[in-house]
């Protein structure tokens, strides 16, 4: 049962940091990719990151370029998801999700396994 956890998500002020975490456990972390997703209420899962199952190649959806970084410590079996300059809009549940295919993908449809989410909330 391959589960996933994420955590540290949190309140934070505009222009503030957070660095989520995403915790792999039972299947082969070092042979998936991995992404981050977000959803507010009313609205569909939306792309935010992803990351090969190397690490060497990552992708991110235009809202967030340049100012969230995805990583991986493949001996740890984590992913990461580092958030700056954070803006009231970035407000919404994250989730962890891996993909049994070593590229990244951008559709949810296309991960197999999922974390249960951690709220991120950025007041202006």
């Amino acid at each position: 049962q391959v589960q996933l956890v994420e955590s540290g998500g949190g309140g934070v002020q505009a222009g503030g940091s957070l660095r989520l975490s995403c915790a792999v456990s039972g299947g082969p972390f070092n042979t998936y990719a991995m992404g981050w997703f977000r959803q507010t209420p009313g609205k569909e899962r939306e792309f935010v990151a992803a990351v090969t199952w190397s690490g060497a190649s990552t992708d991110y959806a235009d809202p967030v370029k340049g100012r969230f970084t995805i990583s991986r410590d493949n001996a740890k079996n984590t992913v990461y998801l580092q958030m700056n300059s954070l803006k009231p809009e970035d407000t919404a549940v994250y989730y962890c999700a891996a993909r049994r295919q070593r590229w990244t993908a951008r559709r949810s449809v296309d991960y197999d396994y999922w974390g249960q989410g951690t709220q991120v909330t950025v007041s202006s």
